[in-house]
């Protein structure tokens, strides 16, 4: 949330320009498009075969998330949160509302939740969006898929969930081996790594998360973090000044 880890150990706003729509097979979609005050990297993943799409940290800008959906001719049949930082999940409860879609997040960030209103503030926010309480967890090893057509011979879209603490105790990556993809959340990014002093932070526990989780996947897989620019396992365990 915020701020990312500068090379040099400071603090640097996460304003670096955002990947841009990835089609990643023929019939998978993926929008990736920044959204909120703190430019938060939404996805949308769809199945064009069978129209169901997952929304992943809905942090705002609700009307722009509709409309990317609708010119997919996509529904949203859930709605994923890496971590409860308020610039990841306010707009879920809206989006909710709008589509029916479930919420889920890891339920070890509840206590993010319960303190809304202070996350608020850190930003200049008179009033704290609301937030319930996840319909579903996202839990360790937890696969999410997306429905295919009848007809199709094509395995679902999967999503296998890493849970990795230390930027917020209940922070997941979703992973989809078969599509070389990792939505990383706040946990890493290009060239650094997410900030561990908000409530729920652990350095070490966040390093722990990246090597054991993240760094022995593909080098190919394409990480796509909760803010700024696109990079890749391969780049990120040779050049992160945080992991060498």
């Amino acid at each position: 949330m915020l701020l990312l880890r500068s090379r040099d150990s400071r603090l640097t706003p996460a304003f670096a320009p955002v990947p841009r729509s990835l089609y990643l097979e023929p019939h998978m979609i993926h929008e990736v498009f920044p959204v909120g005050l703190l430019q938060c990297n939404c996805s949308i993943l769809g199945d064009e075969r069978s129209g169901e799409a997952i929304v992943v940290d809905p942090g705002d800008d609700i009307p722009r998330i509709l409309a990317i959906l609708q010119r997919h001719n996509l529904r949203v049949t859930q709605i994923l949160i890496t971590h409860a930082h308020i610039d990841h999940i306010a707009g879920a409860a809206r989006l909710k509302a709008l589509t029916g879609a479930p919420i889920l997040y890891n339920s070890r960030d509840l206590d993010l939740v319960k303190i809304m209103d202070m996350q608020a503030s850190w930003l200049g926010l008179a009033r704290a969006p609301d937030v319930p309480p996840p319909d579903d967890t996202l839990d360790e090893g937890r696969i999410i898929t997306l429905a295919t057509a009848p007809d199709s011979t094509k395995p679902p879209i999967a999503a296998h969930v890493l849970h990795t603490p230390g930027h917020t105790q209940g922070s997941v990556c979703l992973y989809l081996p078969d599509h070389s993809l990792l939505l990383a959340g706040d946990t890493l990014f290009a060239g650094s790594v997410g900030r561990t002093d908000l409530p729920g932070g652990d350095t070490n526990t966040l390093l722990r998360s990246i090597h054991h989780k993240l760094l022995p996947l593909p080098d190919a897989t394409v990480v796509i973090p909760g803010h700024g620019p696109s990079t890749t396992i391969g780049d990120e365990r040779a050049t992160n000044p945080f992991l060498i």
